[in-house]
């Protein structure tokens, strides 16, 4: 098998600490920063676009680039199950397996430990469970899962935690909380006797847990910050708790977290949902819901959610998706000829609806940069949203 047409990382890339923080709003917790890696730099804030099993669905890596992302992530659990830690680490990483050139991030598997309740058990070694594909036993420990981290060859690994449910009783959320820093603690142990295997460095990342109590977020902080880590994500929201609770327990959470490390909120959200968390100080973010509602008839625009399926689009030959956005579909398609395929069930309906809801999101991130660089971040955001509310027709923005 000839060698995949893929440069070798250049570590001398983006010269600097791995995160730089170039501005904070000065009407709120807003930043801007910068973030390197070996496989380029990421602009922050940035939406981070979710390849599970190694790609974006209805999207060649090729299309992702062109929706302006630096960064995408993937999961641990499912590149496990397939295409299998060995053939990865044959591969040369998975950078190399789908030509990706960008950063990647993976996922550790602890939402999975999370969402598969039903075929899991978990103990102080770790979680054993069955395969969602066949029914197989495998066990995760916090040791096993950074090996395959190493082999997958992301640029930021993330801690293996356990997500604590919602609701949750104070007991329950300490029992949660003891064990994902115990796991923690038993990662960077390993890590520190095993080094990256694909010739440039991987970055480690935290999580906090701690359901939807202060006190117990307060803990996890305190027991990460004296590990100095590269970077601390925020696990446990978007779990089924009120948006309002949620942008508190990240607003209490960044007033901890060390101001020169980037934050991630995992597994968020709309538009809206993202930018009030920037404006709560969060810099990081991914999320399968923008790709899966492309494929499922909406998209996110300039003017607030489309329902692209809806028959009022029929005969809009006309009319783009978004008049506002310069992506691929939006220059050379029409909203009539997108709900067309919906209807037909064509295939190149999910790979047109998925690039331009993408290039949204990285464009609304990049914009959202410039308004806190210019100091008009709250005032932006303020008027997006309420023109978002006015025409969203009872669809979450």
């Amino acid at each position: 098998m000839s060698p995949s047409p893929f440069p070798t990382p250049d570590l001398n890339l983006s010269p600097g600490p791995f995160f730089s923080l170039e501005a904070t709003s000065a009407g709120s917790k807003a930043r801007a920063g910068r973030v390197r890696t070996a496989h380029g730099e990421i602009e922050t804030p940035v939406f981070m676009p979710v390849g599970t099993a190694g790609a974006v669905k209805a999207l060649s890596p090729q299309r992702v680039e062109e929706t302006g992302a630096s960064i995408i992530l993937g999961n641990t659990y499912h590149l496990y199950l397939r295409p299998g830690l060995d053939l990865l680490a044959r591969a040369g990483g998975l950078h190399r397996f789908a030509n990706w050139k960008r950063a990647l991030l993976t996922d550790s598997g602890g939402f999975q430990v999370w969402s598969l309740e039903t075929l899991r058990k978990i103990t102080e070694q770790g979680v054993e469970f069955r395969s969602h594909i066949d029914g197989s036993k495998h066990l995760f420990t916090p040791e096993s899962v950074m090996d395959a981290q190493r082999k997958i060859g992301a640029d930021i690994l993330m801690a293996f935690d356990e997500c604590t449910p919602y609701p949750a009783t104070p007991a329950e959320v300490q029992k949660s909380l003891g064990l994902t820093q115990r796991w923690t603690e038993r990662a960077l142990e390993w890590l520190a006797r095993n080094p990256p295997l694909h010739g440039y460095p991987q970055h480690f990342f935290g999580i906090v847990q701690g359901g939807m109590l202060p006190e117990a977020r307060q803990s996890a902080i305190e027991h990460l910050k004296p590990l100095d880590l590269p970077g601390y994500a925020l696990g446990g929201l978007s779990v089924g708790e009120p948006a309002e609770i949620m942008y508190e327990v990240a607003d209490f959470s960044t007033g901890l977290l060390p101001a020169d490390k980037p934050r991630y909120v995992m597994g968020v959200g709309t538009p809206a949902n993202l930018l009030e968390l920037i404006e709560r100080g969060v810099d990081m973010f991914d999320c399968v819901l923008p790709t899966r509602n492309a494929r499922n008839g909406l998209v996110y625009t300039w003017e607030g959610p489309l329902h692209y399926k809806a028959a009022r689009h029929a005969q809009e030959l006309d009319v783009p998706l978004d008049p506002a956005c310069g992506c691929y579909t939006c220059r050379n398609f029409s909203r009539a000829y997108l709900r067309h395929l919906f209807v037909a069930n064509e295939l190149l309906v999910f790979e047109l609806a998925t690039l331009h809801t993408l290039t949204f999101y990285q464009d609304l991130m990049r914009e959202a940069r410039v308004q806190i660089l210019a100091g008009t971040y709250e005032g932006w955001k303020s008027g997006l949203l309420k023109r978002w509310e006015a025409t969203a027709g009872g669809v979450k923005t």
